[in-house]
């Protein structure tokens, strides 16, 4: 297998498998904002919904990073960003349409769909750093690290970028409306569970990672890479 020590620019092209990748990365990330609004009893612990898709991306991220490239995985971040905007600014105006004289689901639909502004920035700040923050750990170690024990890197870059997120959320969300000790017990739940439901789909990102590497015949070391998560390029 070739060994990158170049950028990811210089990387993989834009592969079948690049774009499955990333679509199902956007997919994760719309769908949990979708189902975010459900809160679920899970064993005595009240979480939203989108614990059980929204760790999924944060997977998919290491596997873009490990295999693409630090630069590549940043595009497909800001394409989830600009296409959750794109379907919360939809959702929004679909909203202010006039409903039909015999529907009677506008109350319901604004109800579920409907989200206050401090909400939908608590999440977009949350989505960012703590995706950029994944992505630039995981891509350090493995420079550091030699691209050895990829287990220690996915699930490092998952504590800080998932410590990050949830902290942002749950600070910018609900400051002033919940006690401080509730809102720090509801950062360390979530971020407990959804590091280890990443922990716990070690080997399948392993494998994956394996497979695409192989197939691709790439793995990028991003010596080279401008870590500015602002860069478009």
């Amino acid at each position: 297998m070739q060994q990158l020590q170049t950028s990811s620019e210089n990387g993989a092209s834009y592969s079948k498998y690049y774009l499955i990748i990333a679509v199902s990365f956007v997919a994760c990330l719309i769908t949990a904002n979708i189902i975010a609004v459900k809160l679920a009893d899970i064993a005595g612990f009240i979480l939203p919904a989108a614990v059980i898709v929204f760790p999924v991306s944060y997977i998919l991220g290491d596997v873009l990073t490990e295999v693409y490239g630090y630069q590549r995985a940043r595009l497909i971040i800001w394409l989830g960003f600009f296409c959750n905007l794109l379907a919360v600014i939809a959702i929004w105006i679909g909203g202010l349409l006039p409903p039909a004289g015999f529907w009677d689901g506008q109350p319901a639909y604004e109800r579920i769909l409907g989200h206050t502004p401090r909400l939908l920035a608590a999440s977009f700040a949350a989505y960012l750093v703590g995706e950029f923050s994944n992505a630039f750990v995981l891509a350090k170690m493995k420079i550091a690290s030699n691209g050895r024990w990829l287990w220690a890197r996915t699930i490092a870059s998952t504590l800080v970028g998932q410590a990050l997120d949830s902290a942002i959320f749950i600070l910018l969300a609900f400051s002033g409306t919940i006690p401080l000790r509730g809102m720090f017990a509801a950062i360390i739940t979530q971020w407990l569970l959804k590091s280890a439901y990443e922990a716990a789909a070690t080997p399948l990102t392993y494998l994956v990672i394996s497979y695409l590497k192989r197939k691709e015949g790439i793995d990028v070391y991003d010596h080279a890479a401008d870590f500015n998560p602002f860069l478009m390029s």
